[in-house]
């Protein structure tokens, strides 16, 4: 049976970065704000998607320079414990006309670049250069460059 929460960050490519940029901003206090937000923006989300989103970014509610409370992502993921799962060291996965980058969690972009490169085929890539939480991924093609971007995310985020 498929994972339905996977499947809703999947289902929005642009819905993750457009909550991080809201939430870089230090400016929204409720979840309402949020939807309200992220709606306007042509994503459908709910409360309780947006708890979800939440929490797999690692958001926070901290106060801002007004000393408000807002949401906000913190400095650092929290570090992956021996028993997470593949999908939890995963933050992100991007793309524009010619590369694609994925975010992980500090400390494991090397691994997740193996899991990829073992996968290259499948998912069309030439291969991965990974630093500490950030892996460059060389599609094949450029022209194939969103069936590879969906393909790694259904790899690294079942």
């Amino acid at each position: 049976m498929p994972d339905k929460t996977n499947q809703e960050y999947s289902s929005t490519p642009h819905l993750i970065e457009d909550l991080r940029a809201l939430l870089l901003e230090g400016k929204v206090t409720k979840q309402e704000d949020i939807c309200a937000v992220l709606l306007k923006k042509g994503h459908q989300v709910n409360q309780s998607k947006i708890s979800r989103l939440i929490r797999k970014l690692d958001a926070i509610k901290s106060k801002n320079e007004l000393g408000h409370v807002v949401y906000r992502l913190a400095h650092e993921p929290a570090p992956p414990t021996t028993a997470s799962q593949l999908s939890n060291l995963m933050i992100d996965a991007v793309a524009n006309e010619a590369v694609i980058i994925v975010k992980t969690a500090p400390g494991a972009a090397q691994l997740i670049a193996r899991i990829l490169d073992y996968h290259k085929e499948k998912i069309q890539i030439l291969g991965t250069i990974a630093g500490d939480d950030t892996i460059f991924v060389a599609p094949t093609s450029i022209k194939t460059i969103k069936e590879s971007l969906m393909a790694i995310k259904q790899v690294l985020f079942r």
